[in-house]
């Protein structure tokens, strides 16, 4: 069973339909025991940080995520939260990256919407992905470069699209929304 957390953002059954059209059964929750229970966690979202992270501290859920065993992933807020901090509302986030959540300059051309490639593609969400092949995104902070990026986007300037670290994967893009390029990097996941 997968879990998808329930923390009060969007595009959570876009998560869970993605999963479905996979033939994943899934849960949304945000139960420990169920979150523990199970094979994978998703941290899907479309939202803001500071509200985010205040949902989760008040659950209890911003110790108890980082101690999650099996694979997690997190997707677009998903990503952010689960990095050191956010500019959006100077928020403290999860710690789980390196990574600082900086808002894109100059703001006359934000979000970030639509599809885009890679300059840089690694890591094991990105196995059979190359370079020129088109993800869907929309966001107006990205995650700076760290030791944990992956795989790199280009938009105003160079941005993490993929995080890994140990049991803990993340993207920018939204690969529920990405066709079947995204159902590539969901198996991806999956498949750990």
């Amino acid at each position: 069973m997968i879990a998808i957390l329930d923390y009060n953002a969007g595009n959570i059954k876009s998560v869970q339909n993605a999963l479905n059209r996979l033939g994943y059964a899934s849960i949304i929750t945000l139960n420990r025991d169920e979150l523990l229970k199970a094979e994978k966690v998703i941290i899907p979202g479309v939202g803001e940080a500071r509200s985010a992270m205040k949902f989760l501290i008040e659950n209890g859920l911003d110790s108890f995520i980082p101690t999650l065993k099996q694979p997690v992933l997190g997707i677009c807020l998903g990503l952010q939260l689960l990095c050191k901090r956010s500019e959006e509302g100077n928020t403290p986030c999860l710690g789980i990256f390196e990574s600082i959540v900086k808002l894109f300059p100059p703001q006359d051309i934000i979000p970030h919407m639509g599809w885009n490639n890679f300059s840089k593609v690694q890591g094991t969400l990105m196995q059979g992905i190359k370079p020129l092949q088109d993800f869907y995104y929309v966001h107006s902070y990205y995650a700076t470069i760290s030791k944990d990026t992956k795989s790199v986007c280009n938009y105003i300037l160079p941005f993490s699209a993929t995080l890994e670290k140990d049991n803990f994967f993340a993207t920018q893009f939204h690969p529920e929304k990405s066709d079947s390029i995204g159902e590539t990097v969901l198996k991806n996941f999956l498949e750990l």
